[in-house]
């Protein structure tokens, strides 16, 4: 399955992030990817999106990863909801707890 995705690119404590389609299977970090639909710089607030690629793409059936999805119903390329990426949070368990149950 295609996944349109952040990849991230610049060096430690600099971040920059390609927008780029890409197999599912490959890892973020592998750096193979079969093309680039934009780019996100966060620290000067900078997003290029082209948006009719990533809508060609969306039609041949590419999916959104969760980050992706929210940029483009903020820009209004597609239509929807935003989710909700954050992980979901657990209860704290006290130390106590933790060692009655080992």
């Amino acid at each position: 399955m295609l996944k349109i995705r952040l990849q991230r690119i610049g060096r430690k404590n600099d971040p920059s992030f390609r927008v780029v389609l890409t197999d599912s299977k490959n890892s973020t970090k592998s750096g193979r990817f079969l093309e680039i639909l934009g780019t996100y710089n966060p620290k000067a607030g900078e997003k290029k999106l082209d948006a009719e690629k990533i809508k060609y793409w969306m039609s041949k059936g590419a999916q959104c990863s969760g980050t992706m999805h929210n940029f483009l119903v903020h820009d209004k390329i597609v239509e929807g909801k935003k989710k909700n990426v954050l992980p979901k949070k657990k209860p704290t368990v006290k130390r106590k707890e933790l060692k009655a149950k080992k």
